[in-house]
């Protein structure tokens, strides 16, 4: 089972800046890569959102957001709590905070940090920085519905199970490259969000892999 001292162990060993979703994605394969990163939007909007695990007795959850349908961008998506980097954040993980008490009512005091993914950038134009908290079970939320229409846990160990993984197809300029999505209780994890997650994934499982 993943404990919360295995993630902020590859969180403090993980560098911030990275694009390691195309990693998995393309294997490692450099020109794939470069062929990815060329397909995004430059310059990129800077953004952050919170990855928020719940600690509970029988292992941890993730937090998640369905949004709104009306909002112009994502609408409907399965999403983490977040938006664009502030001038008055003092960094990616307030900022993350502030989105997340604004979108869906989380206190900031409730959540402890624990560290940095890699930087996602997403072809919507953002770059988003997603920065992971630890809160206990019993939280309350208060949703903003022109933003949020639902708020849910999932079981982390529901989404890194290969046998819970559909595969998806997804085009990048002239890349097509095989992702996967992650149905749950009649809704679809699926890009960005996916990829954060599969991200953290790998990241553990590369750990998993090194001689002790």
């Amino acid at each position: 089972m993943t404990t919360r001292s295995d993630i902020s162990a590859v969180l403090a060993a993980s560098p911030l800046v990275g694009h390691d979703e195309w990693r998995w994605l393309t294997g490692a394969d450099p020109v794939l890569e470069q062929r990815v990163r060329e397909a995004m939007p430059v310059p990129a909007v800077e953004a952050a959102v919170l990855v928020p695990l719940i600690e509970h007795p029988e292992g941890l959850a993730v937090l998640l957001t369905e949004r709104a349908a009306g909002l112009k961008d994502h609408a409907g998506q399965i999403s983490f709590p977040g938006g664009r980097i502030e001038a008055g954040d003092r960094d990616p993980y307030a900022a993350a905070l502030r989105e997340a008490q604004e979108e869906v009512g989380l206190p900031p005091e409730l959540v402890s940090f624990g560290g940095y993914l890699p930087q996602h950038p997403i072809l919507t134009g953002y770059r988003v920085t997603p920065a992971v908290g630890f809160l206990a079970p019993g939280y309350a939320l208060r949703l903003d519905a022109a933003e949020v229409h639902d708020a849910f846990e999932v079981p982390l160990q529901y989404l890194f199970d290969p046998a819970n993984h559909r595969p998806r197809r997804r085009l990048l300029g002239s890349v097509t490259l095989e992702a996967i999505e992650i149905p749950y209780r009649g809704r679809m994890i699926w890009g960005a969000t996916c990829g954060m997650l599969m991200t953290l994934r790998g990241l553990l499982r590369a750990r998993e892999a090194q001689p002790a």
